[in-house]
């Protein structure tokens, strides 16, 4: 079963200004939240590491999204998005 994907505002802005490569990898790290997004690390690993906020680098490490799981709705919602590269 997959999780429905939503991008917040900010972070939508941030993905129209990736280049290409960073599209293309961003692309990569959506089909995986769309099936298994508690892969990504808990942005509070120590204190809560089941915590339902994440985040998962991308790029190379050049960029990280950090999305909210919400299971009993089965959806994702993309919170934020920081690309360095």
């Amino acid at each position: 079963m997959t999780y429905l994907l939503e991008v917040y505002p900010e972070a939508q802005a941030e993905i129209e200004g990736l280049p290409p490569a960073g599209l293309s990898a961003l692309i990569e790290v959506f089909a995986l939240l769309d099936l298994t997004p508690w892969a990504g690390d808990s942005v509070n690993e120590l204190r809560n590491p089941d915590a339902p906020l994440r985040s998962l680098a991308f790029g190379g490490g050049s960029g990280i999204v950090t999305y909210l799981i919400l299971e009993r709705e089965r959806e994702v919602h993309v919170v934020s998005l920081v690309w360095a590269g």
